[in-house]
């Protein structure tokens, strides 16, 4: 039982959930914004409730500075979703993901200008390196209409959550577990109006597998996970949670071969490896090339 309620099995298996989403959010016949602003109010109920048992409470001193990065991220998150949601419409799973899975070293792009961090040669090898993996997803212009379009949805998915990353770096000054729980009830109040003027609710249409299907991405994939995810995060060092992340989009490409027999060519598959590889060795990088001190 130990093992189950350690932080690294708790992180891992939040991982591996999230991987499975596409092969749910492929069997929910809804608009992406309308699955979005569902899958952020289950979450917003079950995050909640877990706050509440836990007695973790939010205060609005925690807030005082950051409310204009708490919209802008909540925006992020809500619009990411969207975009990432409707790539699957277009394209494979495995290609929506690995171009999603841009996010980390557009961060450590991004990170020098916001943040004035210092970017290694190394870093800077890996970002060119994951983008020609990307080149090699799109097949070097034997992609079809359709998948470039997934393509450039997954990158524009993969944008907003290296916005919703670097915000979240402004706020660190409050606990992981509320400032999701705040950013879900941001993004559902901005989602609302914007399912009501673009396509409406169709909740009704749902038949039975396609409710199952809402219900678990909601509940499982967003509450759930989300609480297992933070509740391991704490016992974990950040090198170990950000390779654990990968596990993520390793799950998305299975499925996307094996359940749900889309294909994958040799091309794409390096492209595949040259992303996650060099992705991984990003996060890496800081912990490889450390600065040299100088003797006194």
């Amino acid at each position: 039982m130990k093992l189950f309620r350690s932080p690294r099995f708790l992180v891992a298996a939040a991982m591996a959930i999230f991987g499975t989403i596409p092969l749910f959010v492929k069997y929910i016949p809804l608009p992406s914004g309308e699955i979005a602003l569902y899958r952020t109010l289950m979450a917003v109920v079950l995050v909640g409730i877990y706050l509440f048992i836990t007695k973790n409470k939010i205060s609005l001193g925690d807030l005082k500075g950051h409310v204009a990065v708490l919209l802008v991220s909540s925006v992020a998150l809500g619009a990411n979703w969207i975009f990432l949601f409707e790539a699957y419409k277009y394209t494979t799973v495995s290609t929506a993901t690995l171009s999603y899975y841009m996010a980390p070293v557009i961060v450590t792009v991004l990170s020098p200008v916001f943040f004035k961090e210092r970017v290694t040669t190394l870093q800077i090898v890996c970002f060119i390196m994951s983008t020609a993996g990307l080149v090699l997803i799109t097949g070097i212009g034997g992609a079809g209409k359709n998948d470039i379009i997934g393509i450039a949805l997954g990158l524009a998915a993969a944008c907003l959550y290296a916005t919703v990353v670097l915000a979240n770096k402004r706020m660190r000054n409050i606990d992981g577990i509320k400032r999701t729980f705040l950013q879900f009830a941001v993004a559902s109040a901005i989602l609302i109006p914007y399912v009501s003027v673009t396509g409406g609710f169709n909740l009704t249409s749902l038949d039975g597998r396609g409710i199952a299907a809402l219900v678990t991405v909601g509940a499982v994939h967003t509450g759930v996970t989300y609480c297992m995810y933070f509740s391991g995060l704490g016992g974990l060092s950040g090198q170990s949670a950000s390779m654990l992340s990968y596990i993520d989009p390793m799950i998305a490409v299975l499925i996307s071969v094996f359940i749900l027999s889309e294909e994958i060519t040799p091309l794409q598959i390096i492209g595949g490896i040259f992303i996650l590889g060099f992705s991984v060795l990003n996060e890496l990088a800081p912990y490889i090339v450390k600065p040299k001190c100088k003797n006194k």
